[in-house]
């Protein structure tokens, strides 16, 4: 097994879960060698004519990543991975909302336009331009140890504050005994950039505590406006002192060279990049419990 590879416990996890061989026709390469040879690709930020030879054809591994990527088997194999953690009880559901800039290389551009403009285009493909020169944001809403429940991806000048409500209709995080899926934390914490009356009035609706400082200039505002201004929101500062959780596990993910540089033109391969990334790091928790049944 070479650095970086599927250990034995991982894949005991992970190989239950995989779409099986094909009944007709020519049968797939083993699933491990090319998953294996997919995240070196991922974790070196390589080309794919690079990938050793031990994992076999680069040509398979590529056609498999994009073939998944477009059927949705990365995101579902992340799903079912989380929800096994949650039946392990690991999920902990003080969640944190944040946001990454990730540089896009050269090569991530030039998407075909079907149409569009130069800028539409870039824009459909989560790409856009900010001081950092092209870039894409990576909005994330993780669990209280920092692994991603779920994540988008917008052009890098997309405001943080109005992708807050996005992420939380995402959440669906199944139950292996059936049931409806969990879907809302206990809470969320968050940094000032995501202080707005329609977060906080989404998390009140929905009945999660908002744990989200005031900027000074919200505080300014309501103070001028007297008693007409309202009260100050409720702040936990003990609870606000784990927000670093979020950052943590973006700056574990990111040592993935081909997530920390996006290097994919197309924002749904981006998309499978990071939920293969994600997976893997909620699969590096799960080894280490008692694994429930999964039918």
């Amino acid at each position: 097994m070479a650095r970086g590879d599927l250990s034995s416990a991982e894949w005991a996890v992970l190989e239950p879960l995989l779409p099986a061989q094909p009944v007709q026709g020519a049968r797939w390469r083993d699933h491990r060698q090319v998953i294996n040879g997919i995240c070196w690709v991922k974790r070196t930020g390589s080309p794919w004519r690079d990938m050793p030879e031990r994992y076999g054809p680069w040509k398979t591994a590529h056609e498999r990543f994009r073939r998944w990527a477009a059927d949705g088997t990365w995101a579902d194999l992340k799903a079912r991975v989380v929800a096994l953690a949650e039946a392990c009880g690991d999920v902990d559901w003080r969640a944190q909302a944040d946001s990454t800039i990730v540089k896009a290389h050269q090569h991530a551009a030039g998407a075909r336009k079907g149409g569009l403009s130069a800028a539409d285009s870039q824009a459909r493909q989560g790409i856009g331009r900010s001081r950092g020169g092209l870039t894409t944001k990576v909005h994330t809403l993780a669990d209280g140890r920092g692994r991603s429940l779920t994540s988008l991806i917008t052009p890098g000048q997309a405001s943080d504050t109005q992708q807050l409500a996005v992420l939380l209709d995402q959440v669906r995080v199944a139950k292996l005994g059936g049931g409806r899926p969990r879907q809302r934390p206990v809470s969320v914490t968050a940094d000032k950039a995501y202080s707005s009356r329609a977060n906080r009035t989404t998390l009140r609706r929905l009945g999660i505590i908002a744990v989200v400082p005031e900027p000074n200039d919200q505080i300014a505002n309501r103070k001028r406006r007297g008693s007409h201004g309202g009260r100050p929101p409720a702040f936990d500062r003990t609870a606000y002192k784990a927000r670093n959780q979020v950052e943590r596990g973006f700056n574990r993910r990111k040592h993935w060279r081909g997530l920390a540089t996006r290097y994919d033109k197309l924002a749904a391969c981006y998309q499978a990049t990071l939920d293969l990334v994600e997976l893997l790091d909620w699969l590096r928790a799960v080894p280490d419990q008692d694994l429930p049944d999964r039918t």
